[in-house]
């Protein structure tokens, strides 16, 4: 699969899409979910924001199982493939601002090639 975009692909129909990780495990599954960590509400909370601060064509959507679930919550924006690790809303609001309104990144709460969980 090729990276960059083929001359006859359509435009993007957003410019931004964050995938927030709502997966739910039973109780006390090894490794645990995010929406029992409370990905529901950063979601609804990430969703509300964006349309308060108006930012136009970011679409915030809701995603099963992101494989990372020991790290949860988790989500993933594209195009550029940035995963984050937000636990509070301030987290949801320093993304928004500074990933979605200043093209910049978080990396504190940045999840990278460190963040994997050993096989086994």
């Amino acid at each position: 699969m090729a990276d960059a975009p083929v001359p006859a692909d359509p435009p993007p129909y957003f410019r931004a899409h964050v995938f927030v990780c709502c997966n739910r495990r039973p109780d006390g599954h090894k490794r645990g979910s995010c929406a029992a960590r409370g990905s529901e509400k950063l979601r609804d909370y990430m969703k509300a924001r964006a349309k308060e601060l108006g930012l136009e064509g970011v679409r915030i959507n809701q995603a099963g199982c992101l494989d990372r679930c020991e790290f949860g919550p988790t989500l993933v924006i594209y195009p550029e493939g940035v995963w984050y690790r937000p636990e509070t809303p301030a987290d949801v609001d320093e993304i928004l601002a500074a990933h979605l309104q200043r093209g910049g990144r978080v990396p504190r709460l940045m999840l990278t090639e460190k963040d994997v969980v050993p096989k086994g």
